[in-house]
């Protein structure tokens, strides 16, 4: 079977400091077809390390290159259905977008704690609580997109990187199909960005003197082409689903790899 996609991306994500902020945290590595996955260094500049808005300018390039190929970004897409219940939103995603960005402005040079403590935004009219979870949440036992300052929190990567899912939307236009939310089934030579849980595949991956982040977005990328190359990931992007859990899952996102 020939693999579906051309390259393979994987980004360990950073909610840390402002979107022009240089981030120690936040890497990118990448593959092409059965190459050996190789970290991707920012553009030369006084920063260091990748910036978020760095990061979806560079996505926006590639995807509009028209060459096929598969992100895995880790941070949360969406948010559990009791969110959507208690302040009345539409259940579509791109609302969802809009409304979320409207409220937490974290692609503006802030930080995600500026909204939090309400001098940006107005995070008070759009607060989700800790104790929800999404399905795909639960059945890897992650913890809540709305869970602060924890060990191993996934909130603060989640409310600084969802506007920037939006800004890739608006500007890669039909160049990217968002797993699940724009469908189940990937329209043959299209590029595809879907929302990944690193932990389930990095301890299988030698970490040869990788730092954990690195080693997060080193093992998203292993894993994406190996399942492209041996034809699980097709079974992957259509999982078997109860009817309820998929309908849900439309709305919530869910975890590329979790069945």
């Amino acid at each position: 079977m020939n693999p579906a996609f051309e390259r393979y991306i994987g980004i360990d994500y950073s909610g840390a400091q402002t979107p022009k902020s240089s981030l120690k945290g936040l890497r990118v590595y990448e593959a092409v077809r059965l190459t050996a996955p190789q970290e991707v260094l920012p553009p030369p500049s006084p920063r260091k390390y990748w910036t978020r808005r760095g990061v979806a300018e560079w996505l926006v390039e590639r995807l509009c290159e028209g060459r096929p190929m598969l992100v895995g970004i880790h941070h949360g897409f969406s948010f559990p259905l009791q969110y959507f219940e208690q302040y009345g939103l539409p259940l579509d995603w791109s609302s969802f977008l809009d409304d979320f960005q409207h409220h937490w402005p974290t692609d503006e040079d802030i930080y995600v704690e500026f909204v939090r403590d309400g001098i940006a935004g107005n995070a008070a009219a759009r607060l989700g609580n800790s104790r929800w979870r999404r399905l795909t949440e639960v059945r890897v036992r992650a913890k809540s997109v709305f869970h602060f300052d924890v060990q191993g929190q996934v909130a603060k990567s989640t409310h600084a990187g969802i506007p920037w899912l939006r800004y890739i939307r608006q500007h890669a236009k039909d160049s990217v199909h968002f797993w699940p939310f724009d469908g189940w089934t990937v329209p043959s030579h299209r590029s595809v960005i879907a929302e990944v849980y690193p932990a389930l595949w990095s301890p299988s991956f030698p970490s040869a003197g990788r730092t954990p982040d690195q080693q997060d977005a080193f093992a998203i990328v292993k894993w994406l082409q190996r399942a492209d190359a041996d034809g699980a990931l097709e079974e992957y992007l259509c999982p078997k689903l109860e009817p309820q859990v998929r309908k849900t899952a439309e709305i919530e996102g869910w975890i590329l790899g979790v069945m």
